[in-house]
């Protein structure tokens, strides 16, 4: 059985992370969609929970025998991607799948599954708050900082182009609409 896909992108520091998490506590059926990447693993992170790590060369060969069902390179030479063995897996579980990944990746996502895709974007109160959220996880330089709020502004014009938006100004709030909103999408 091939369940149906739950999308949530945003520019980062936006708390879809967070929203994603807390869905799955939620014990309604999802399973968090593991990307692969080949940035380097940060302190906490664990290969095959957080990401699978991969190096520059084995990213390029996955891509080149098509094992990626969307891939980009984010930022210069660094790549993310959802690799096709991941849905599969997780399908064969019985479960939905959920993605938590780039505004560009969610899209392509979207386009290869219209019919069975929700893609909702998650969008921060502001610039500023963004900035601040980035800041306070303390994981990036000032210069990395700098990057994200560049992309962001960016990313923040995709917005129209998802199924839903969904304001993170209130985490309660926020949560509870996306778990509202993969619920009757389930139930289609």
């Amino acid at each position: 059985m091939e369940g149906k896909l739950f999308i949530f992108s945003a520019p980062s520091g936006s708390g879809k992370t967070t929203i994603v998490k807390k869905l799955l506590d939620e014990n309604i059926g999802l399973e968090f969609s593991v990307s692969a990447t080949n940035r380097p693993k940060r302190e906490n992170e664990v290969h095959g929970k957080d990401y699978y790590f991969l190096s520059t060369n084995d990213f390029k060969q996955k891509i080149k025998k098509d094992e990626f069902v969307e891939w980009e390179e984010v930022y210069n030479n660094r790549f993310y991607g959802t690799l096709k063995s991941e849905l599969k897996r997780i399908w064969e579980k019985g479960k939905h799948v959920v993605f938590d990944v780039d505004v560009v990746g969610g899209l392509n996502i979207k386009k290869k599954y219209p019919e069975k895709s929700l893609a909702i974007f998650i969008m921060p109160p502001n610039i500023n708050v963004l900035e601040q959220r980035l800041r306070n996880r303390s994981t990036d330089s000032n210069k990395d900082i700098e990057i994200r709020v560049a992309k962001a502004k960016k990313e923040l014009a995709f917005a129209h182009r998802f199924d839903m938006t969904i304001l993170n100004e209130d985490l309660n709030q926020a949560v509870n609409e996306a778990k509202q909103a993969v619920i009757n999408f389930i139930n289609q």
